[in-house]
C-alpha cells in the first residue's frame, strides 16, 4: 500500500509541476491579456490542487494534512474569483481583447 501512495504522490506532483510550467508558457505565448489570464488562471488552480494533493499523500501527520486541505479549499475558492475580478476590472477600464482580423 505504501508504494502505491508514493507513486500517486509523485504523479500528482509531476503533473502539477507540468501545469505550472505550461501556465508560464501561456503567459509568454498568448497574444492578449485575457487569453494569458485564462491560461494562468486555469492551470494555476489545477496545478495547485495537484501539488497540494501530492503533498497530502506524502505526509501522515493529521495537522499538516488539515492545513494543506485548508490551503487547497481557499485556493479553489479564491483563484477563480480573483481571475474574474481581474478580467472584470480590465474590461471596465477599456482593455479590449485582441480579435482575429481575418475575413
Amino acid at each position: 500500500m505504501g508504494i502505491l501512495i508514493e507513486i500517486s504522490s509523485a504523479l500528482c506532483l509531476l503533473a502539477g509541476s507540468f501545469l505550472c510550467i505550461s501556465g508560464g508558457v501561456g503567459i509568454l505565448r498568448f497574444p492578449d491579456f485575457y487569453t494569458r489570464m485564462h491560461a494562468v488562471g486555469v492551470t494555476d488552480t489545477l496545478a495547485t490542487g495537484l501539488i497540494l494533493l501530492g503533498l497530502i499523500l506524502q505526509n501522515p501527520d493529521g495537522l499538516v494534512i488539515l492545513k494543506l486541505i485548508m490551503i487547497l479549499l481557499m485556493t479553489l475558492f479564491i483563484s477563480p474569483a480573483t481571475s474574474h475580478a481581474l478580467a472584470n476590472a480590465a474590461m471596465h477600464n477599456g482593455l479590449m481583447p485582441v480579435l482575429d482580423k481575418k475575413k
